[in-house]
């Protein structure tokens, strides 16, 4: 293996660092991970750095490129982050500053662009055309990718769709409120169809003190039979199928891979289609929606992949 072929990827998350070392051959051939130094920045900057030269140690071999994947906003012109869940990183160049570290380019994605990438090569979504990777965790989030290559757009933002407003006619049709979103927006998707969003329309249902405290806790309510668990699944799949039908109308993938906690629920595979369908226009097809292959691993991966993608590979 010649030096251009290694890259190194780093998903920044808020409790930990996950490190991935890819080969020619988009193979993770090591992994490693440290604690999140989110405190300070300058002490973020240098555990970060330890890490990257302690798997090169590892391998025998330095990493030409090391791509990023960031939680929150990325500006890939500046380098600067924002709305990251690691407090030290906010308003930081924070790729600029690892680059000086390390001596080598540092490459910055948001984490969900990230993993649609890993997605979109030796994925779920391997070898077709276009995919969109849509996570639904704690956040709603994605990528779209195009010939296996990631699309970030002008402002780095492709794929936010999580901050696409539910219509007015879906918010009166099931009686709720327009939520205020930590974006600084207003009635965003992802307040309503991430985890914690499920979370929060059973609140807005139930009638109970103390409602499920997230989404797993609506479904084993549902299952015993709860009427505003199960008033909540069903508005959820209305919302979700309405937000997943809007980015085939305006991306039109060729198929769509589910990432994040809900990702594990089949219900999600069993009865999304049909209800896409419904927000769909006569004889559009809804796209094949995939469980990813890479799962929460991808993050990395995909951010190892991102870096080579930078570099022209």
């Amino acid at each position: 293996m010649t030096r251009a072929e290694l890259y190194f990827g780093l998903d920044i998350g808020g409790t930990k660092i996950e490190l991935a070392a890819c080969d020619a051959a988009l193979a993770v051939v090591h992994r490693q991970r440290i604690a999140t130094p989110a405190a300070d920045f300058d002490d973020f900057v240098a555990q970060t750095a330890a890490l990257v030269r302690d798997a090169e140690t590892a391998l025998g071999r330095s990493a030409t490129a090391i791509g990023l994947g960031m939680p929150g906003v990325v500006d890939p012109a500046s380098g600067y982050q924002l709305s990251s869940n690691v407090p030290a990183l906010n308003g930081r160049q924070v790729a600029p500053a690892l680059e000086a570290a390390l001596g080598r380019p540092v490459h910055m994605g948001n984490d969900c662009q990230c993993f649609a990438l890993s997605e979109a090569q030796g994925g779920a979504a391997d070898g077709l055309p276009s995919m969109f990777g849509a996570i639904l965790g704690t956040g709603a989030g994605g990528g779209y990718c195009v010939g296996g290559r990631l699309v970030a757009g002008y402002n780095g933002l492709a794929g936010e769709w999580g901050h696409w407003p539910v219509p007015a006619a879906q918010l009166l049709q099931h009686d709720l409120p327009l939520l205020d979103c930590p974006c600084g927006l207003r009635g965003c998707l992802e307040r309503y169809v991430s985890g914690t969003g499920l979370a929060t329309l059973h609140r807005l249902r139930s009638t109970d003190s103390e409602p499920a405290a997230d989404a797993a806790a609506v479904h084993a309510l549902a299952a015993e039979g709860d009427e505003a668990a199960t008033d909540a699944l069903a508005i959820h799949l209305d919302l979700l199928a309405q937000g997943l039908a809007g980015l085939v109308l305006a991306l039109d993938p060729h198929a769509i891979v589910l990432g994040g906690g809900l990702s594990k629920l089949q219900r999600l595979y069993d009865e999304l289609p049909a209800a896409m369908a419904r927000h769909l226009f006569r004889g559009a097809r809804v796209p094949p929606l995939l469980p990813p292959r890479f799962g929460d691993a991808g993050g990395a991966r995909g951010a190892a992949l991102l870096a080579r993608q930078r570099c022209g590979a």
